[in-house]
């Protein structure tokens, strides 16, 4: 079969009735252009499988799945879907068009939000996120660029590329992990089955980066930030954050997945609440025009009280480390794959690393293994992490 695509250009016609008329934005694995439903005269947003990527049978089938789960989701701060289609070796996907910003342009350049906001801008999108969770959807890409804000103050979470249903069949194969790495939790990094908890780790990072102007974690490539998640303590916010809101913040990041808040919900009421006290008159309000704060101050001294929701070593105990040779993978080599473990239970050592690495005896804390294995766990978070890496440059929309 042939794998050419018809290049997408103004006027193109989609499904007999979706007319191409400008383009909105490029992803990794589409393209989004404002179009003209031909049979009511709505704007709409075309998302559409790059042409250079026509005929690979898993995009095509990923676009479907990302419409199929996305299409039965109705709610305010979700951008609805409203239909979808194949045809000439491409997918295509019709969305809610949103007169809005990503959360990204707001925050460049170590911008920050006023908390009130903060707290707004996540109680919505955590409203979403259950929605999609009660229907049994996990977004697993809850990052900034896939949150609108209108003029208005709404917002829209978007972009369910990656997301999976609980009755889905898995499109990767064991071993392999889907996300972003600077918004990847800890268990997904370590090959762990993704969770609705997963996806309020990563809303908990896109809080943290608006009210820090800087993410929790960073590094050199994906698989250096995905270690951190797991192995990291999460670095303080700043003084001028409320309290309140800080230790929300620290419980999203909690380690342990089944210590974080119990559902999104919980979390929409209580960054409601704290909105609301923060700002009373805040609902509502435009929250595009309001100017970014200053950049933020380097991190400070931990807060011993928090260091257990934060993944912190406790006293006294040595912190993990691992040394030897970093196996490195190009993007056209193929990348090992790795067994998920199917009944893997959590070791009982220190916080900071909760996960350890899976052995012929399950899971084992990082500082309890001998020496030897310092490459063997390296070599296994840095396989898994690149399979992530090669599918981002390839599938990502």
């Amino acid at each position: 079969m042939s794998t050419h695509a018809l290049s997408i250009t103004p006027g193109r016609l989609f499904g007999g009735r979706y007319q191409v008329a400008a383009q909105i934005a490029v992803g990794g694995m589409g393209e989004v252009w404002r179009a003209t439903d031909k049979r009511t005269g709505a704007q709409v947003a075309l998302k559409v499988l790059r042409p250079e990527l026509a005929g690979q049978e898993v995009l095509l089938r990923r676009m479907n799945a990302e419409a199929r789960n996305a299409e039965g989701l109705s709610h305010e701060n979700l951008a609805a879907v409203l239909d979808h289609g194949t045809g000439d070796n491409t997918a295509w996907i019709v969305m809610e068009l949103v007169d809005g910003k990503p959360l990204t342009d707001m925050l460049r350049g170590g911008g920050r939000l006023a908390p009130a906001q903060v707290a707004h801008v996540l109680a919505c999108t955590a409203r979403a996120l259950y929605v999609a969770h009660q229907a049994g959807i996990i977004h697993r890409d809850v990052k900034p660029s896939n949150l609108l804000i209108t003029p208005a103050g709404q917002v829209k979470l978007t972009d369910f590329g990656i997301s999976i249903a609980a009755n889905q069949t898995p499109m990767t194969q064991a071993g392999q992990v889907m996300g972003t790495a600077q918004y990847l939790a800890p268990e997904q990094a370590m090959g762990r089955p993704a969770t609705p908890a997963g996806d309020l780790y990563a809303l908990g990072v896109v809080a943290y980066e608006a009210l820090a102007g800087r993410r929790p974690f960073t590094g050199k490539s994906d698989v250096d930030i995905a270690f951190a998640h797991v192995n990291q303590e999460v670095p303080r916010l700043p003084a001028d954050v409320p309290s309140e809101l800080a230790d929300l913040v620290y419980e999203l990041l909690v380690k342990e997945p089944s210590r974080r808040p119990r559902n999104a919900q919980q979390v929409a009421d209580r960054l409601q609440r704290i909105a609301t006290k923060l700002d009373p008159q805040f609902a509502g309000a435009d929250i595009v025009g309001t100017p970014a704060l200053p950049p933020g101050s380097e991190a400070l001294p931990t807060r011993r009280s928090m260091r257990d929701a934060r993944g912190g070593r406790r006293a006294g105990q040595p912190r993990a480390r691992l040394t030897g040779y970093r196996p490195q993978f190009s993007s056209d080599e193929e990348a090992p794959t790795l067994p998920t473990p199917t009944d893997a239970r959590l070791g009982s050592g220190p916080a900071h690393a909760p996960f350890g690495t899976h052995l012929l005896s399950g899971w084992a804390p990082l500082d309890r293994l001998p020496q030897w294995a310092g490459l063997s766990i390296l070599t296994t978070i840095s396989a898994t992490i690149v399979t992530l890496t090669v599918i981002a440059l390839t599938t990502l929309g």
